[in-house]
């Protein structure tokens, strides 16, 4: 059983928002007894060929929002993507609410500073952020009482934000013909995401989960809501009892034959920024290209 204080009597309103180009499933999560509420994992588009930065995801979410007069508290990133842009920044412009992220982000800036060249007047302390969630960190969101569970081997700084009888997951976990997510980025370890997702699955077997990411195995629908109980049964990686040795080798190995996201270096750079757009010196939007470092 879990050590955390889940309370799945609260039971938040979720809306989910498809991102077709990157796969990504944002949401909009929101106390039932109140109008206020959190987005985990927003996207700013990005046309590659073009240069050019657009914000249709993100205005559907603020749409959203507005439509239903809501009070936006929170913007949440589960962890430092590198397959997708956070509009965390636009977002908060528009509507307010904290920015928050694992403290882990530190080791991220970390690496990746140095990567990207960045020097000294690039900070590495987390400061672009609000809030950094640490492990068992709670917050609320209107009534209700939310919490952060550090789920590193995805990336040092995943966390799993667990609302009432509702729990995000980010990258730790994909649906259960999905699997989980790779662990050979910098910091990544197959032997942490194992250790990670048990601590997902000692959740009730009645917590939904949602997911951050769907690609429709073997041509299904998307889909981005399961819970504990199916993970644990019948999650192809890691459920049916599978062990450690097991899930370490598999990943390690099929780590081994995959290529890097498309979007990785915009992704990278951008969001150990907090969604921020990093400039020249003359302050022009600006991204680098690091040759033959992936």
């Amino acid at each position: 059983m879990s050590d955390y204080p889940v309370n799945m009597a609260v039971k938040p309103e979720v809306e989910a928002f498809f991102d077709e180009a990157t796969n990504t499933i944002s949401y909009v999560v929101k106390d039932p007894t109140s109008n206020a509420c959190a987005i985990i994992d927003s996207v700013m588009d990005i046309d590659m060929s073009a240069g050019a930065i657009t914000y249709d995801h993100a205005d559907s979410l603020i749409a959203y929002i507005q439509k239903n007069d809501l009070d936006l508290q929170w913007i949440i990133e589960s962890h430092v993507h590198a397959d997708h842009l956070s509009a965390a920044p636009y977002i908060q412009e528009k509507l307010g609410g904290k920015m928050g992220v694992g403290e882990g982000i530190t080791v991220i800036q970390e690496v990746f500073g140095k990567f990207f060249n960045e020097g000294t007047e690039f900070q590495r302390d987390g400061s672009q952020f609000d809030v950094l969630f640490g492990d068992g960190t709670t917050y609320k969101i209107g009534n209700m009482d939310a919490f952060a569970i550090h789920t590193p081997g995805h990336t040092p700084a995943c966390m799993v934000h667990v609302i009432g009888d509702a729990a995000f997951v980010g990258d730790t976990l994909f649906m259960p013909d999905g699997g989980s997510a790779r662990c050979d980025f910098p910091g990544g370890s197959a032997q942490d995401l194992y250790d990670s997702i048990q601590k997902v699955l000692s959740l009730p077997d009645d917590m939904r989960l949602f997911m951050c990411h769907d690609y429709g195995p073997n041509g299904r629908d998307i889909k981005w809501e399961t819970t504990v109980g199916e993970e644990r049964k019948h999650n192809i990686h890691v459920g049916d009892g599978k062990t450690k040795a097991d899930f370490v080798k598999f990943r390690t190995d099929r780590d081994a034959q995959l290529g890097m996201p498309k979007l990785i270096i915009p992704s990278l750079q951008v969001n150990m920024r907090a969604g921020e757009i990093p400039t020249d010196e003359d302050g022009n939007p600006q991204l680098k290209i690091p040759l033959n470092k992936l």
